[in-house]
């Protein structure tokens, strides 16, 4: 049935109900697009700054890598590791008990930039999930509110004939068939980008202990093609 029907012949409830499930379907594709772009360029930020961080020949040139690309996630939990160990250094702790402690802050910073990062790789979740769950029921709503037109139709016209009843019946099979195109992208595209998010976040978390190594020895832990990507 053409849409184009529901917002010349429909009320104005049905016609909020479409209006409703567009808006939810362009910001779910709109959110679908950036984070897959996002996705794109931080996988291959990741990789090509892991390759050069682990075969930096000295920590001077593993910050000049760091300084170098910022839309890496790993790159930012370096920058935050370097940024923690400078400040270490400005203290020159003198004691046992202040080498502790600067490890703790060394532990504490990068706890902290994995929680900013996780923050950051959650953008655009939430609509997704509430579009995927709310836009079938948008979309009933308004098979619903069809029905009770076909209902009406028929007690005023004292006929049942197809006549009578295909439009507002035909307006209530668009509502919940646009609900499920609404709703149906929203909810693959969330468990695509959960298991992606997952992923990198163990890729975040891994990195950060040989982060807290690196930073704390100043030499590499892992032999030059090591660096977990």
């Amino acid at each position: 049935m053409d849409i184009g029907y529901v917002f010349a012949h429909g009320d104005a409830v049905l016609i909020g109900v479409f209006l409703t499930l567009l808006l939810m379907s362009v910001a779910s594709w709109a959110v679908i697009f950036i984070r897959s772009a996002r996705h794109a360029i931080v996988t291959r930020a990741n990789r090509r700054f892991t390759e050069a961080f682990w075969n930096a020949a000295d920590l001077d040139a593993a910050r000049r890598v760091v300084r170098q690309m910022p839309e890496s996630p790993l790159a930012r939990l370096a920058h935050a590791a370097s940024a923690a160990l400078d400040h270490v250094r400005s203290r020159q702790p003198e004691r046992l008990e202040e080498a502790v402690t600067t490890d703790e802050f060394m532990v504490r910073t990068l706890r902290n930039a994995l929680n900013r990062e996780n923050a950051r790789s959650q953008a655009g979740m939430t609509l997704l999930a509430s579009v995927g769950s709310t836009a079938p029921f948008v979309g009933l709503f308004g098979t619903v509110w069809g029905l009770y037109h076909a209902l009406i139709e028929i007690s005023a016209s004292g006929s049942a004939s197809i006549e009578i009843v295909a439009g507002p019946l035909g307006e209530a099979l668009v509502a919940t068939a646009a609900g499920l195109a609404a709703a149906i992208p929203a909810v693959l595209a969330f468990n695509a980008f959960t298991r992606g998010n997952r992923v990198l976040v163990e890729k975040m978390d891994g990195f950060a202990h040989d982060l807290h190594a690196f930073f704390t020895t100043g030499a590499c832990v892992l032999p030059p093609q090591g660096g977990r990507g």
